[in-house]
């Protein structure tokens, strides 16, 4: 109790150099956990999304299956499997079918991919509802980057040119019904979504998929010959390890800005034990231990990192609540980055997420606070009170 006291008022009469590497301190703070809020509720909507409206509770694939391959989608199909069959027909799986195309819009020729897809499944959170049309040829869904880049607009028509099961080439219009909004590119740019039934009949494929999309919450799956089950985490592994790409990355703006605060921190430890040898000396000629001497400089150190979590507080607390609600709005350059990204980005602020940054950043605090005091161990009392310090 001794101890805390002393370092309390030793903190109170340092004066403006404690409020100095006080603010800079509590700045490491808000920032960590505003920048590090971000990166998981990023991680946090983008598994969201690209479950509901991508892969559901896990994919069952062709073996020959590969989406970053358009050139496997003509050897990757067979009909469904007698296994799988039942789920199928049931609505707890959707089947899609895949196939390259061309479009010709605005006299420009455009590669794309079309998705035949049941209209009245309900396993993923797509409009599909909007291809259950039966005076229009080939209705499609697009979504809001593939129309903008299209210069497509709805209820327009569009010239579609593609290759059957045989190789013969053939082409009809399809008109654009609904156009909708998703943050998850992979179902959206280069993509027709179209009636699986209409596209097997394109295809001449009956009864054949590419793919399988498990609905959540259905258990295992059986094993079929010739298809691979892909569970969720498979499938979110390219987003998962680039959110941790991303984290890493942001670590050195968070490296950058702790080093400025505990710099201050080692300043003002050097520069205490130098202006107040006459006191320490004083303090061990009375009895103090060396020991004691250097709890009480690294417990004025780490004091600088309560005080800082203390005013950080103060100004972080409803800053981060704001931004929690209104959220950060994202430009329009992030399309291009081929992931799931929203149009605003709302953070999501954890205790463990702060009680981390505290921990840490109170341990990085208590060593530098200890290290320049490790010089009084050496010290002797009375070249200390004559003002001598080697």
């Amino acid at each position: 109790m001794l101890l805390l006291k002393l370092a309390c008022r030793n903190l109170v009469g340092a004066g403006l150099r404690t409020w100095l590497s006080v603010i800079v301190l509590s700045l490491s703070y808000v920032v960590i956990i505003w920048m590090q809020g971000f990166l998981d509720g990023w991680n946090r909507q983008g598994r969201h999304d690209m479950i509901e409206q991508e892969i559901g509770g896990g994919q069952v694939w062709h073996s020959q299956y590969d989406p970053y391959d358009p050139l496997t989608f003509e050897d990757s199909h067979a009909p469904i499997p007698a296994e799988l069959a039942d789920r199928v027909a049931a609505g707890d799986m959707a089947a899609i079918l895949l196939s390259q195309a061309t479009i010709y819009p605005q006299m420009r020729m455009q590669n794309i991919v079309l998705k035949g897809i049941p209209p009245d499944q309900d396993v993923l959170a797509l409009p599909t509802a909007a291809l259950a049309l039966d005076d229009v040829a080939v209705p499609a869904v697009v979504g809001e980057r593939m129309a903008r880049n299209a210069g497509l607009q709805l209820d327009d028509l569009v010239t579609v040119r593609w290759r059957d099961a045989n190789g013969a080439l053939d082409a009809c219009d399809a008109k654009i019904v609904h156009i909708m909004d998703t943050d998850v590119p992979a179902i959206d740019n280069g993509i027709f979504w179209v009636p699986l039934e209409r596209l097997r009949t394109m295809l001449q494929l009956p009864g054949e998929a590419n793919l399988l999309v498990v609905g959540q919450g259905l258990g295992p799956m059986p094993e079929a010959t010739g298809w691979l089950l892909q569970d969720q985490e498979s499938l979110l592994r390219d987003f998962t390890a680039m959110i941790r790409m991303k984290s890493i990355s942001s670590s050195v703006m968070y490296l950058i800005l702790l080093s400025l605060a505990l710099l201050a921190i080692f300043d003002i430890q050097v520069l205490s034990i130098f202006r107040r040898r006459r006191e320490i000396g004083t303090l061990i000629a009375l009895g103090m231990t060396r020991g004691r001497v250097i709890r009480l400089f690294t417990l004025e150190g780490m004091l600088h990192g309560v005080l800082a979590a203390l005013v950080g507080a103060v100004y972080g607390v409803p800053l981060l609540a704001w931004q929690r609600v209104v959220g950060f709005a994202m430009p329009k350059a992030v399309d291009s980055y081929g992931v799931a990204i929203a149009e605003t980005m709302y953070p999501v602020y954890s205790a463990q997420l702060v009680g981390a940054t505290v921990l840490i950043v109170m341990g990085a605090v208590t060593v530098v606070s200890f290290l320049p005091t490790r010089r009084i161990a050496h010290l002797n009392p009375t070249d200390a009170i004559r003002g001598k310090v080697s």
